[in-house]
């Protein structure tokens, strides 16, 4: 038993130093257990789910497990109780070889949400392994010439175990020759050896057999042993010694075969054949490092001829031996310590674990996309490594643990973006040059519904003309979704409204897919000119999003509707009619008029009147191309026919032209054959005209208050309602177009221009319609009102006439060429001198006995005169008890002329409205005085004719 107190001291401090770097190094897991090697299946490890802080039930919900990278099912995880336990055998030597610390990485995954936890399990040696010599029986050769002290190495027994387990004592068996040196524990590269105490003798004893025991420091202890045989030589008295008992040398791995390692020297004291010596490795010495290197036999040089890897191992001891060629060949020992310097010839290794996609586009910053683990096999700075991701991604890596790193999300992802990263992951040693190794993760990013249908327009104007076959398709809307699969699966409805009594889906549907319109029934201008309507695009998602489109439809006309003849003292069927006229007429009189109108707009509703003569046939009657009166030729004389039959061709300007025709029966008489305008005489008829003089100045008056009143009401309303919508720039949204009756006829006010004004596409235009008194009477407020607007807004500029008057710009041009002034020009004389009568257009109004708007036509004219006439009647030849008076409604530079007939209390056909401006009505108004004179001598013509007719 060799006494280790010398250097007790020594191995207590590396056993600290172990220890501290143990602790240390467990200070970096999450969690730390330790478990003896060998222990048996179930043996208990650690309460995992506890340390962790994990609920148990959560555990199989979570998908609680365990992964070991390249350590088997060794240890497991009872998700009952959360307990980790040993699985199967643990042999440490298998794991770790005679490495001072052995851990198994445990990587413990919890999924939903994503966490990963290390664990490190410490694995206990246990003294299981007992020392072991490299052969059982060892032979020595001995000189019985030998001196005392002289030194024989000997292989020392190795222990699988580590610590203290593998600390060997070795004793030999009691004789009184040798000793057994032992070598301190720093020293260990220094062999074991037998030492001579006592000189030997061959005659005495050629043979000795000795027992070598090795016992570990283990508990229990466990004991190896070799047998020496040692045989006592003769002759050769000595043998070979080296320069250095221990040669230390630095080799760079992955050296060149044929690199010089380090050259020995051994000299022998004898001369002659006894002092040649020979190099050799010695007899016990192993394969792999005859693999790996070479000796001369002659020159003693070491050469490396296998492959020099730092991994597979750090240092190389060569036992080598020098013999002389004497007999017995004496043999002299010494050490090579060959330590390899490592090199950075191995790049890290990448391993991705665990991926969780595709991830969100909507997922939170922080979330884990996957694992990865890095490796180098190299040392020291060489193996350290560091991860970098490529630049401009919405990534980062996150360091979990020594050489652990998660993928986590740094910013916010959008898929209409980028739909799809590839991360490429770097990993880069430190060695110099540095390696490194890439690898790619392609993240998908999944959609969610968070853009709407979005349309190219905010609003479509469509041009559709009327009478259109039902279910024409009329229009395709289309809308684009950024998103993905059903969230950017897009169909289309409408958003449903009255259109007046009906519901919208009567006239109009949308197929739900393709976007496209269609027209259900056909469309009638007349009867609607804009259908405005919402068509909504949703998508498939949850929740769907969608936004609207508007559509405005707007009805061309079509000529589709033929001039209507009104009714007026017909006698006959409709379209015929009948007038007595007086033989003693000279030409030019007016005997009757042919009026007409056409539900179209435009030149389509552009009417012209043509009297149908036979062949050769001289009619002394004739008829205005557009004003549809009737007048004389020439003087009547009693060669005409008493009874005159006259047809007149109502024609429009559409195409294809429609033509409705007009009988006129004219039955010429004698002068005595007329009859009386009224029973009662001239006398009532002129006390009936002061009266209702008398009225109309009552009326004036009433129409100036209530008009007054209504102004002060229209702007403080106007005030009120501009503050209240401050976005819409002061103006309100328009009121639907209002038509009143009253006692002065009936009045519309458009609000179309108005919008236009709000809208900001010019200066404010009104529309001011003037129709026939047969609609419902408004309240006096109303009509008040209507007048202020329609009056307030008509400025001394040029405006153009409302669309629904059917009449357009290009009419007058066309008109001037192909009006002839001399039959179509009237001169009318009025109390404000006289006033030419120009070729007029009739207007299409559902009424029968409405009025015709005569816009001027031809150069030269002024476009803000305009007349409005009303029903039959020559207005130069006014009929009895009309009332001359001209009605100036305060703040309007509008005219207004009512002429009443006596017998009903109404308002003549022919009564006219005439727009000037304000500087023209202000002169009319000074010469009103002078001028009555004048309109009673017209009322007294107006009178003799009517009772003409």
């Amino acid at each position: 038993m060799v006494n280790l107190r010398g250097y007790n001291w020594k191995s207590q401090q590396l056993l600290l130093l172990l220890i501290i770097l143990a602790v240390w190094e467990a200070g970096n897991s999450q969690l730390h257990y330790s478990v003896p090697e060998e222990a048996k299946h179930g043996t208990f490890v650690g309460r995992i789910a506890q340390d962790l802080g994990l609920e148990l039930a959560e555990l199989v919900p979570r998908l609680f497990r365990v992964a070991s990278k390249d350590r088997g099912d060794l240890l497991e995880v009872n998700l009952q109780n959360g307990i980790l336990f040993v699985n199967s055998r643990i042999d440490r030597e298998e794991l770790c070889g005679r490495s001072a610390e052995c851990n198994i990485h445990l990587e413990v995954i919890v999924d939903r949400p994503l966490q990963v936890f290390h664990v490190e399990v410490e694995v206990r040696d246990i003294n299981d392994n007992p020392p072991l010599f490299p052969t059982t029986q060892k032979t020595l050769f001995i000189l019985e010439s030998r001196l005392l002290d002289s030194r024989f190495p000997l292989e020392g027994a190795s222990d699988a175990d580590v610590g203290s387990n593998a600390l060997l004592t070795y004793r030999l068996s009691t004789n009184e020759h040798f000793s057994l040196d032992v070598p301190p524990n720093h020293e260990q590269v220094k062999p074991l050896g037998l030492v001579l105490r006592k000189p030997l003798d061959r005659e005495e004893a050629a043979e000795m057999r000795l027992l070598l025991t090795a016992t570990d420091g283990g508990k229990p202890e466990l004991t190896g042993t070799v047998q020496l045989l040692i045989t006592v030589l003769d002759v050769n008295d000595n043998a070979p010694a080296f320069d250095r008992s221990l040669y230390t040398v630095k080799l760079s791995e992955n050296v060149p075969n044929g690199t010089l390692v380090i050259k020995v020297n051994a000299s022998d004291l004898d001369e002659g054949v006894n002092g040649e010596v020979m190099y050799s490795f010695s007899s016990d010495v192993s394969s792999d490092i005859k693999s790996k290197f070479h000796v001369d036999a002659v020159s003693g040089e070491i050469t490396a001829i296998g492959i020099i890897d730092f991994e597979e191992c750090k240092a190389y001891k060569i036992p080598l031996e020098a013999r002389d060629k004497g007999f017995p060949q004496l043999p002299g020992h010494c050490t090579v310590l060959v330590e390899v310097v490592d090199a950075n010839d191995n790049a890290p290794q990448l391993t991705i674990s665990s991926l969780s996609l595709p991830v969100s586009e909507d997922s939170q910053p922080g979330r884990v996309v996957t694992l990865i683990s890095v490796f180098d096999r190299d040392s020291g700075t060489n193996g350290q490594v560091t991860c970098f991701l490529n630049p401009h991604i919405p990534f980062k890596l996150v360091s979990t643990f020594k050489n652990y790193y998660s993928l986590v999300l740094d910013s916010a992802l959008d898929r209409e973006t980028i739909s799809n990263y590839d991360v490429v992951v770097t990993a880069r040693d430190g060695g110099s040059p540095s390696l490194w190794v890439t690898a790619s993760v392609s993240v998908e990013v999944a959609d969610v519904n968070d853009n709407a249908p979005a349309f190219s327009q905010s609003e479509y104007t469509v041009f559709v003309k009327e009478n259109n076959p039902p279910g024409a398709h009329i229009f395709t809307v289309s809308a684009e979704d950024a998103d993905a699969q059903e969230n950017a699966l897009v169909s289309y409805s409408l958003v449903e409204r009255r259109v007046g009594e009906r519901l919208l889906s009567s006239y109009v549907s949308v197929h739900a897919e393709s976007g496209k319109v269609f027209a259900l029934q056909p469309l009638d201008h007349e009867e609607l000119e804009l259908l405005q309507f919402q068509v909504s695009a949703r998508d498939a998602g949850v929740p769907a999003l969608g936004s609207n489109v508007t559509l405005q439809v707007f009805v061309l006309d079509e000529n589709d509707n033929a001039p209507t003849v009104l009714g007026q003292q017909s006698s006959g069927p409709m379209g015929e009619f009948s007038q007595l006229v007086s033989r003693s007429v000279g030409a030019g009189h007016v005997v009757s008029k042919v009026r007409a109108v056409d539900a179209d707009s435009g030149y389509n509703a552009w009417l012209c009147y043509e009297l149908h003569t036979a062949v050769g046939a001289r009619s002394p009657f004739r008829v205005g191309l557009y004003t549809g009166e009737i007048s004389t030729t020439r003087d009547l004389d009693e060669s005409d026919l008493p009874r005159q039959r006259l047809l007149v061709l109502v024609k429009d300007h559409g195409e294809p032209m429609l033509i409705t025709t007009a009988t006129v029966l004219v039955s010429l008489v004698e002068n005595g054959q007329m009859p009386k305008a009224s029973s009662q005489g001239l006398p009532n008829s002129s006390r009936r005209e002061e009266s209702l003089v008398d009225v109309n100045v009552y009326l004036i008056i009433a129409i100036c208050a209530v008009s007054s009143l209504l102004v002060l009401t229209l702007l403080l309303y106007t005030a009120l309602r501009c503050s209240a919508v401050p976005m819409q720039g002061g103006c309100g949204l328009g009121k639907p177009t209002l038509v009143c009756s009253s006692a002065v006829g009936t009045w519309s006010y458009s609000q179309q221009r108005q919008q236009r004004v709000c809208s900001g596409e010019g200066p404010p235009k009104t529309d001011l319609m003037a129709f026939s008194p047969s609609l419902t009477p408004c309240p006096v407020t109303e009509v008040g009102m209507e007048n202020h607007s329609a009056g307030g807004d008509l400025s001394g500029k040029p405006r153009q006439p409302n669309p629904d008057w059917r009449y357009s710009a290009s009419l007058r041009a066309g008109m001037h060429s192909s009006v002839h002034l001399e039959e179509a020009g009237i001169l009318r004389a009025g109390p404000g001198g006289p006033d030419q009568q120009w070729p007029t257009v009739s207007s299409a109004t559902p009424e029968p006995e409405a009025g015709e708007v005569s816009p001027p036509v031809g150069a030269g004219v002024n476009s803000n005169s305009w007349t409005f006439k009303y029903g039959p009647g020559n207005p130069k030849q006014p009929g009895p008890g009309e009332l001359p008076d001209k009605f100036i409604i305060p703040g309007s530079p509008a005219i207004i002329s009512i002429r009443q007939e006596s017998a009903n209390n109404q308002i003549d056909k022919s009564d006219f409205i005439t727009f000037g401006k304000k500087e023209e009505t202000k002169k009319k108004k000074k010469k009103k005085k002078g001028n009555k004179t004048q309109e009673k001598k017209e009322k007294g013509n107006s009178t003799t004719d009517n009772s003409d007719q």
